[in-house]
């Protein structure tokens, strides 16, 4: 009977099994619906600070720009006003520059910036009127990679930097084609015993007539001699710290060279004589400045200029005044005295004015070199040494002139001359310091 029962239960197992595998699917469920993460809320941000709008600034520039001159010169500021809102520049021309500073930096009513020639960086050094450019990022590299040889030695006073140049000024060169041929026109600027060859040729070859009129030679006047000096090694007349240069052996003999070329030059010279002989034709040259290219056009003259000797240059500069300083505008003030003297605004004003650019790209632009005269000077001063910009400076006028006279006269010799302007030179010299 057990049996029997164990037998009924296995079937009803195998029975259940059978049924579970042979019985249907279960019908598959879809999968929830796809819902998106919320994305968490932005953090709120800080808006930025309210920017303050620059202030107000007014820069003053006391000048000693004239005439036509200036139109060129103001539209550059105008143009950098437009480019920065807010900054004014005002242009102010003193009768008497030297006096309106004294009066005005010590109340504190001077200007900004002093547009001056370099001649006047010593004394306004010395007093504090100005103050120097290296105190504010202004170094030799940027000079020496930015402007001509001369320019950068006439800003640099005792060691530091009181400007930045503008254009300068000297003289060359200037010959009637008609008459110096090229077999009469010096190659070398620096080989004097080349010119002296050439001006003997010359005078052999046409008799009553001279190969070239110095106004220097034959009249007191140190500033159109000093290519001669320079010349033959000079570094200057007197330097800024009172030591004085000639009476030296480079001296003498630019003084003993001149003593020769005087048997085939004019005897007596001045800025008259010099035009009037180059007009009628009774020289062939003329060592003079731009300043006298319109009358030598307003005769007809086809004329040349080459470089010949190292002339003074003369170097019109910009200055950071003591005041601008003391009113918190010297960053503004700066950036205008760099951008004036910069190679894109002093195209222009060249290119307007015939002006000979300090900026040394400037003077390269291929627009500028092809200005006849501004090439043609340029590279004359390119060679150039610049005006004195110490008062001992001052010095110096009188007794090279007079001695230049003298050994020109034969009234001394060379030695004797030169020694007279040392002397002379040392002595007044002494009387400043």
């Amino acid at each position: 009977m057990k049996k029997n029962l164990y037998l009924v239960l296995g079937l009803l197992v195998i029975v259940s099994m059978l049924a579970v595998a042979c019985g249907a699917k279960p019908t598959p469920t879809a999968p929830p619906p796809y819902q998106a993460k919320p994305t968490p809320a932005p953090e709120p941000t800080t808006p930025p600070e309210p920017t303050e709008a620059p202030k107000p600034v007014k820069i003053t520039i006391w000048h000693q720009w004239a005439g036509d001159y200036l139109t060129a010169i103001e539209q550059a500021f105008r143009d950098y006003e437009a480019a920065h809102p807010g900054v004014t520049i005002d242009l102010t021309k003193p009768d008497d520059v030297t006096a309106a500073l004294k009066v005005a930096i010590p109340a504190g009513e001077g200007p900004d910036i002093i547009a001056w020639a370099n001649d006047q960086i010593g004394a306004n050094a010395l007093i504090g009127n100005i103050v120097p450019l290296d105190d504010f990022g202004i170094d030799m590299n940027f000079l020496e990679s930015t402007y001509e040889p001369a320019a950068v030695k006439g800003v640099v006073y005792q060691g530091k930097i009181w400007a930045l140049p503008e254009s300068q000024e000297g003289i060359a060169f200037v010959y009637n084609k008609a008459l110096v041929t090229d077999e009469f026109l010096p190659k070398d600027p620096l080989n004097f015993d080349e010119l002296l060859a050439k001006a003997k040729a010359f005078a052999e070859k046409n008799p009553g007539k001279y190969l070239v009129c110095n106004q220097g030679l034959g009249n007191p006047d140190a500033y159109h001699v000093a290519p001669i000096y320079f010349g033959f090694g000079l570094p200057g007349y007197v330097d800024d710290m009172g030591n004085v240069y000639m009476g030296s052996p480079e001296s003498v003999k630019a003084a003993q060279w001149m003593v020769e070329f005087s048997k085939y030059a004019p005897k007596e010279t001045s800025h008259d004589i010099c035009k009037g002989l180059l007009t009628e034709g009774k020289v062939g040259a003329w060592w003079t400045g731009p300043w006298a290219i319109a009358d030598i056009e307003k005769a007809g003259i086809d004329y040349g200029i080459a470089p010949m000797g190292r002339p003074f240059v003369g170097i019109k500069t910009v200055m950071l005044c003591k005041n601008a300083v003391d009113r918190g505008n010297q960053e503004v003030a700066l950036d205008i005295m760099k951008y004036y003297t910069s190679a894109e605004v002093q195209k222009k004003i060249t290119l307007a004015n015939k002006t000979i650019p300090a900026n040394t790209a400037a003077l390269k632009d291929p627009e500028v070199q092809k200005l006849y005269t501004l090439a043609g000077f340029g590279a004359s001063l390119n060679l150039g040494v610049p005006m004195g910009n110490s008062p001992f400076a001052n010095a110096q006028w009188g007794p090279v002139g007079d001695a230049t006279t003298a050994l020109w006269t034969g009234a001394q010799t060379p030695e004797e001359a030169m020694a007279a302007a040392k002397e002379a030179i040392e002595k007044a010299v002494a009387e400043m310091k």
